[in-house]
């Protein structure tokens, strides 16, 4: 999949997580949203590692690409790429109602990073056009 694909992909991805964030909480919406979550950083990821390839800089596991992009500035604040990273971990591979809820009321946060990097690459590339 091309970058700008990729990326078209990753706005609407974070277009769906927005608008279940609005939704007024119960079971269900935390649970969707949690999993719009894990599927917006797995794009958002993606798209970093595409964005940095294009750079030229090559990475192969989320935590590597987090590294590089902090070390070029394309993201501020590595320890809340860390967060996300071991909360979509945790949201993956373990279950249980107290995490859920630990977890969920931290996505308003995830989210703003996530669309923050999404904003700083479509600005860069527009730099390059």
């Amino acid at each position: 999949m091309s970058l700008p694909d990729r990326l078209a992909e990753f706005e609407r991805c974070l277009k769906k997580f927005e608008e279940v964030l609005t939704q007024p909480k119960n079971e269900f919406i935390r649970d969707s949203s949690i999993k719009r979550f894990e599927m917006c950083f797995e794009l958002g990821w993606k798209v970093l590692k595409d964005y940095l390839q294009y750079l030229s800089i090559f990475c192969r596991s989320p935590r590597h690409c987090l590294k590089e992009a902090f070390s070029i500035g394309l993201i501020d604040f590595e320890e809340d790429w860390i967060d996300m990273l071991e909360d979509r971990n945790l949201s993956v591979h373990t279950y249980n109602e107290d995490l859920a809820e630990t977890l969920y009321n931290r996505l308003p946060q995830h989210y703003e990073t996530l669309k923050n990097l999404l904003n700083k690459i479509k600005e860069d590339m527009e730099k390059y056009r």
